[in-house]
């Protein structure tokens, strides 16, 4: 191993990329995203992918990687975001993993590919097609339930990305995935990790924190973001417009329904999300939980995050 990685987590809206530059500045770094939406390109104000101007010169890998027409794989991203934390460790500097797909982030950490599994197949896009005809997702849920009844029992029966994602694995492998899971669980990771995990104290400074960016988003244009990847040729079936805030807005321009009903379901959905980020981070008990207050001091964040880091070792 080359090093540690530092892994900056949590659920959405809670500072993470502020915090994960400051940390690059004072500690060598360079930040290695872990969003499974801000890989798209021409997808920025949806997906709240950092500006120019919020980087503060800190070099980002992974934004912007692919086409929003493709169905962008976790398999890809292990692979090409390995590439990535590789040369940064060659070159002497920090890798910093930031965001808050869980998945990736486990997936980049203990080295799990799928080494069969083949994104360009055609399985997800026929898997969707079937998933959008009424009754469909109900149908696949049980098909998973026969193929791979230890992922079905985990899964709610309207988690569509995850049981299209389970069913492409079986139908591309051969294999289930929690048969991938099992051979990979006990293997060592490819990398040694030190975590730092952010939210709120209170869950409702979370919320009302997502409630305001779900409202800038709005500010600043997503509507004609979504309008413009809709014009551009970005199927409505893609795994990019499956992404909180576009999913949701394309289906009220679709239909004429309210832009501000449709805001609002977006925050309602983006609660939801935080939830389930929260349950997954929650799950490592190694991580160091940094709970923000209402009106938090950031210096003092920066501070406490980095007296962590180096007690664990990092420079």
């Amino acid at each position: 191993m080359a090093g540690k990685l530092i892994i900056l987590c949590g659920p959405t809206a809670t500072g993470k990329t502020r915090l994960g530059v400051a940390l690059a500045q004072r500690l060598n770094g360079e930040v290695v995203s872990a969003d499974s939406m801000q890989v798209y390109r021409d997808m920025a104000i949806g997906t709240a992918r950092p500006t120019e101007e919020e980087m503060e010169g800190v070099p980002h890998h992974m934004l912007a990687v692919a086409d929003p027409r493709e169905n962008y794989s976790v398999a890809r991203y292990v692979r090409e975001a390995t590439a990535c934390v590789e040369d940064i460790f060659r070159r002497g500097r920090q890798p910093i993993v930031v965001g808050g797909t869980g998945l990736y982030i486990d997936a980049l950490r203990r080295g799990r590919t799928f080494s069969d599994f083949r994104p360009d197949s055609g399985s997800r896009a026929r898997l969707q097609a079937q998933a959008s005809r009424p009754g469909g997702l109900a149908a696949l849920w049980k098909q998973l339930e026969e193929i791979d009844p230890e992922s079905a029992a985990r899964l709610h029966p309207n988690d569509e990305k995850r049981i299209l994602r389970a069913l492409e694995v079986w139908y591309d492998t051969g294999k289930t995935i929690s048969q991938h899971d099992r051979e990979t669980r006990d293997l060592p990771p490819r990398y040694q990790a030190v975590t730092i995990a952010l939210t709120y104290r209170d869950r409702q400074d979370l919320y009302r924190r997502i409630d305001q960016r779900v409202d800038g988003m709005m500010a600043r244009g997503l509507v004609d973001e979504v309008k413009a990847l809709l014009a551009a040729g970005v199927p409505r079936t893609g795994t990019a417009m499956q992404a909180i805030g576009y999913k949701e807005l394309v289906h009220a321009l679709d239909t004429g329904g309210d832009l501000a009903q449709a805001a609002e379901e977006v925050k309602r959905r983006s609660r939801q999300y935080a939830k389930r980020q929260l349950t997954w981070f929650r799950r490592d008990p190694a991580a160091e939980w940094m709970l923000l207050e209402k009106e938090h001091n950031f210096s003092s964040l920066v501070q406490a995050s980095t007296d962590y880091l180096r007690e664990k070792g990092l420079p």
